[in-house]
């Protein structure tokens, strides 16, 4: 049988009663027990020290996250070089959380990889699936992007909208659920 870790990244459906269910347990109190010194950072090396004990590795120096910041795991985030996450943001990253370099996210928005299913037999299960946001995209404030989603390069998720489907690369989306609003005429790229 597959480790439960490969299992939640490949949308396997784990139930809370798996017998490997407590390594997930492990983490999230790991977690839960180093989120208060993430969110009483004074600076922002205070906050890459703390956050980088939490996904497991050393965020970039070129990267700045403000807090409040809330995950419920944290060892399934990939953060690249010079991205911006703003205030009040919360990752659910059983699934896998993927920010590629240049990525500005704006504040409260919801990255949510963890799902259950529809049949209420089952729903005590979960069913994660990977968020993917592509180089130098844009999530505007209050944003939530749903499990399974990628978000393409120089795309740009308009504030408030909720994304259940995948955006095309120079895309513009908006709305609930989100939906093509314009696509960007791109001279030149970073």
């Amino acid at each position: 049988m597959k480790d439960i870790f490969e299992r939640l990244q490949k949308a396997e459906l784990v139930r809370l009663d798996d017998p490997e269910f407590f390594k997930v347990d492990e983490v999230v109190n790991r977690t839960l027990a180093l989120n208060p010194a993430l969110n009483a950072a004074t600076s922002v090396a205070e906050m890459r020290n703390a956050l980088s004990s939490i996904v497991g590795y050393p965020i970039d120096q070129s990267t700045t996250v403000f807090v409040p910041f809330y995950t419920n795991f944290g060892r399934s985030i990939r953060i690249g070089k010079h991205v911006f996450i703003n205030h009040a943001c919360s990752f659910l990253d059983m699934g896998g959380i993927t920010l590629e370099d240049h990525v500005l996210i704006g504040p409260r928005v919801n990255l949510i990889t963890e799902n259950h299913p529809l049949d209420p037999m089952e729903r005590r299960g979960m069913l994660c699936k990977p968020i993917l946001i592509k180089r130098n995209a844009w999530i505007g404030a209050g944003a939530t992007i749903l499990p399974g989603v990628t978000i393409g390069k120089n795309a740009v998720v308009a504030a408030g909208a909720v994304v259940s489907k995948d955006v095309p690369d120079h895309a513009v989306v908006g709305g609930i659920p989100a939906r093509l609003i314009k696509t960007i005429d791109m001279n030149s790229e970073l």
